[in-house]
């Protein structure tokens, strides 16, 4: 059984075999196990995983949604998880005591998750609530970790995905009359300018220094952001935008809320994963898109809807680097471990960790 900080974790060394066999011969066998694996076996795969393993998924969507699937998957004692460790982690929350959640390579974390740890965090609150009283409740993106989470559990908030942001804001500031928002500062700074909250309202919190960047009047302060961002959404700048709209005025600009204030201010369309998949799948032929987010789901749109015209808004953008760490070699040593009675890099979140992190869930799911 492994810890829940990632950085205490050590990813078991890969037999020399995966990485020299073909990836015929990985394929070959990945189809073998999961048919002798039968209904003991499922897999939830992200929709940014690369696609030589997610060929292989039960099911694919976003984080948490993969998690609710998971959970509802009562019969499969293993749940190979293709996505990275927050994602798995929310899964061992969900799901129950006779299941088991693997990750094929306990290096695929999220950099953004990693953004706000557990000591950032007391120390923040601390501070905050000394200086603006018994006013803030806190939230945090789903893409945070376990001991996030939980910390929001107990403090009275939820957890909030890029689809219902806005539905768990107005819930929100129905609770209190400012919100502490982790990790992702772009995300709740394109949550709250939609639902009428100026950017001058907003502060941003710096975790590192542990002090509010901006000096603005205590009154006018509404949301509180936290200093943390997707490595991959903000390398989507309003230049790409601007280049985009030089070059083609007619070809569609959408992107994902993690992208930032300038860029979903600018872009025709802004929203979730899910979101960006029903625009393209709903679109007449002939449209045309530029899309910021991972490359893996921008080139699966691309070969999908081919009477569509699909790129990415950065051309110089590559897929997400730690979602790429699961691969074939380390989902098919996954596989056959399982098959041989063994089971290797088990994500296990502590019981009372677990227990308040399920409460920031279920309030978001209430709401």
């Amino acid at each position: 059984m492994f810890k829940t900080d990632l950085f205490q974790e050590v990813q078991p060394q890969l037999p020399p075999g995966y990485k020299e066999a073909s990836d015929k011969e990985l394929i070959a066998r990945a189809h073998q196990r999961k048919k002798q694996l039968g209904k003991d076996l499922f897999i939830p795969g992200h929709h940014y995983q690369r696609d030589d393993v997610i060929q292989f998924a039960d099911v694919t969507g976003d984080s948490l949604q993969l998690a609710q699937v998971s959970a509802n998957n009562q019969h499969s004692s293993f749940i190979v998880f293709c996505g990275v460790h927050f994602m798995a982690e929310t899964a061992d929350i969900l799901t129950n005591d006779g299941q088991s959640v693997l990750l094929p390579d306990l290096r695929a974390g999220c950099s953004m998750a990693d953004m706000a740890d557990k000591n950032q965090t007391v120390r923040a609150w601390e501070k905050l609530t000394a200086y603006y009283g018994d006013t803030i409740i806190p939230l945090t993106y789903v893409n945070s970790s376990a001991e996030i989470k939980a910390f929001v559990g107990n403090h009275g908030g939820a957890t909030v995905t890029s689809s219902n942001a806005k539905e768990v804001l107005k819930w929100a500031f129905a609770q209190k009359k400012r919100i502490l928002f982790l990790p992702d500062q772009h995300l709740g700074r394109n949550t709250a300018y939609e639902l009428g909250i100026p950017l001058e309202n907003m502060v941003v919190w710096n975790p590192i220094l542990d002090v509010v960047e901006e000096e603005i009047p205590k009154d006018r302060v509404q949301m509180i952001l936290w200093k943390g961002h997707c490595s991959v959404h903000e390398n989507f700048r309003i230049e790409h935008v601007n280049q985009s709209r030089e070059k083609e005025p007619d070809r569609k600009i959408l992107v994902h809320p993690e992208c930032s204030w300038e860029v979903t201010q600018a872009a025709d369309l802004a929203g979730s994963t899910r979101f960006i998949i029903e625009q393209v799948s709903q679109a007449p032929a002939g449209t045309k898109w530029a899309i910021g987010t991972e490359m893996n789901l921008v080139k699966r749109l691309k070969k999908l809807y081919p009477d569509q015209s699909v790129e990415s808004l950065n051309p110089e953008m590559c897929p997400c680097l730690t979602m790429n760490r699961i691969d074939l070699p380390h989902f098919v040593w996954t596989l056959d471990e399982i098959y041989n009675g063994k089971l290797p890099n088990v994500i296990t979140v502590d019981k009372e960790i677990s227990r308040a992190a399920k409460l920031a869930i279920n309030r978001m799911m209430h709401v």
